[in-house]
């Protein structure tokens, strides 16, 4: 029987490592679009939600490739800057906007905030578009709050600033083990994996 086909309308390499990880006990293929050869393939993520900006994604490739097609987009809603940087978080210092100058400007904002002003959520919301062109949706999330200093080797993006609850460590500093297992996307994938299981056993 041949293995149904996933492919990830991402180019970020960590983000592809953590999925495959996560799904690898699913019979499928794992492919990112660079994979593929749509290494040039970019959406303007201009969606005013985490939902649009998912489902813009995976129905843009959708249409270009065989096999089902999933696109996420997370973002960390920060408390105490109303809910920022959100939908922007992978922008949110600009165009030429790096992890590093990212985490920066967060610091710089809650600059002299005390620790229980500092709560954030991290949330991820995955698009999966189905070989039969339907859309489903699912939503994982992760409280903590923000650090005063990056802490930990770990992790992408905001991971060594996010300090996740119950843990009192950073997502950098607890590593990829626990982190995909606890984290907002493991969370996202969890409920996934559920639907792609209902998709196989439905074929």
């Amino acid at each position: 029987m041949t293995k149904k086909r996933l492919v990830l309308s991402t180019g970020n390499k960590h983000k592809v490592e953590e999925i495959k990880e996560i799904l690898k006990d699913l019979p499928i293929e794992v492919f990112s679009k660079n994979d593929l050869g749509f290494n040039g393939f970019e959406i303007e993520e201009n969606g005013e939600t985490l939902e649009e900006n998912a489902i813009k994604k995976a129905t843009s490739l959708a249409g270009r490739v065989q096999g089902m097609v999933m696109a996420d987009d997370t973002g960390l809603f920060v408390e105490y800057l109303n809910g920022g940087p959100g939908v922007h978080s992978a922008r949110y210092s600009g165009i030429d906007a790096t992890y590093e100058k990212n985490n920066i400007k967060l610091l710089n904002r809650l600059d002299g905030v005390p620790l229980q002003k500092r709560k954030a959520l991290f949330k991820t919301v995955i698009a999966l578009v189905t070989e039969h062109g339907n859309v489903i949706t699912v939503i994982g999330e992760c409280k903590g709050y923000i650090g005063f200093e990056p802490k930990g080797e770990e992790g992408f993006g905001y991971d060594p600033l996010f300090i996740v609850e119950g843990y009192n460590k950073t997502f950098a500093e607890l590593g990829e083990e626990i982190k995909n297992k606890i984290s907002h996307r493991a969370r996202a994938l969890d409920k996934l994996k559920i639907e792609i299981i209902k998709i196989l056993e439905d074929d």
